[in-house]
């Protein structure tokens, strides 16, 4: 598999404008997700784990309570690439 790049600021702000309440932080997108229930926040934890390792790209999650901070990077390309925002779109299909 080739090594994913890098996109520039231009290519992240277009890839944002797809992704209801994600923001830029630094070389992160991230979102907090508010589950009804605590249950409920770990089932779309466990959801969202297995969309990630089927994708083999995890992210960095905290969960308070029912709040569910997810942030995603590549590491190994040093910033945002399509992984992050593939992965993004993913998570968004768990709150179902």
């Amino acid at each position: 598999m080739a090594r994913p790049t890098a996109l520039d600021d231009d290519q992240i702000a277009t890839r944002l404008t797809t992704l209801t309440g994600w923001e830029r932080e630094g070389d992160e997108i991230v979102k907090t997700f508010t589950l009804p229930t605590f249950p409920e926040a770990i089932a779309f934890v466990t959801r969202l784990a297995d969309r990630a390792e089927a994708a083999n790209h995890h992210p960095d999650i905290d969960i308070r309570w029912r709040n569910v901070r997810i942030a995603l990077t590549t590491h190994d390309a040093g910033g945002l690439t399509d992984l992050d925002f593939d992965l993004a779109n993913e998570i968004e299909g768990c709150l179902t």
